[in-house]
């Protein structure tokens, strides 16, 4: 097996797009958006028995500008007085490959259009790829998590 030259091309074709009403720079409650996810016509088909899942795995291409230069290493959500870890080590949208992963909550399909909650994706988003979220395969009951990453989380329940 060969190994691809790093600086070898990928092509990537998005499978449809996101509407919602945020915009780039919006602070939001991600958990609570409710986002449409438009399926291109042709993928359309590849959507039949999705709406048989609670829950949807979705890969965009975070596609707003961003400086050219990508930064290995980040302050999780900007904040300094967060460690300085690497970029692999957050879900900072600031990134070699601009690719999001969200599992999402899959509130009903119509058509060709899902509608979603939990979405942090913002207006006219291009979507990649769309899997069902798997009980048995994705949740991972022995997973760990790093001390900054508890604070925040806790420090965000405590905001509301």
């Amino acid at each position: 097996m060969t190994r691809p030259d790093s600086g070898e091309v990928l092509e990537l074709r998005p499978i449809g797009h996101v509407e919602n009403d945020v915009q780039p720079g919006q602070d939001v409650a991600w958990e609570a958006v409710e986002s449409r996810i438009v399926i291109d016509p042709e993928f359309a088909e590849g959507l039949d028995g999705v709406e048989e899942f609670s829950h949807i795995v979705v890969l965009s291409w975070l596609d707003r500008p961003r400086d050219k230069q990508t930064p290995l290493k980040v302050h999780p959500e900007a904040r300094e007085d967060m460690p300085l870890v690497g970029v692999f080590a957050t879900r900072s949208p600031v990134r070699p490959n601009p690719i999001g992963l969200m599992a999402v909550e899959l509130l009903g399909r119509n058509g060709d259009v899902l509608l979603v909650r939990g979405l942090d994706a913002c207006d006219g988003t291009p979507v990649l790829d769309i899997k069902p979220y798997l009980i048995r395969g994705d949740m991972k009951p022995e997973a760990s998590v790093p001390k900054w990453l508890q604070r925040l989380w806790e420090e965000q329940n405590a905001t509301g």
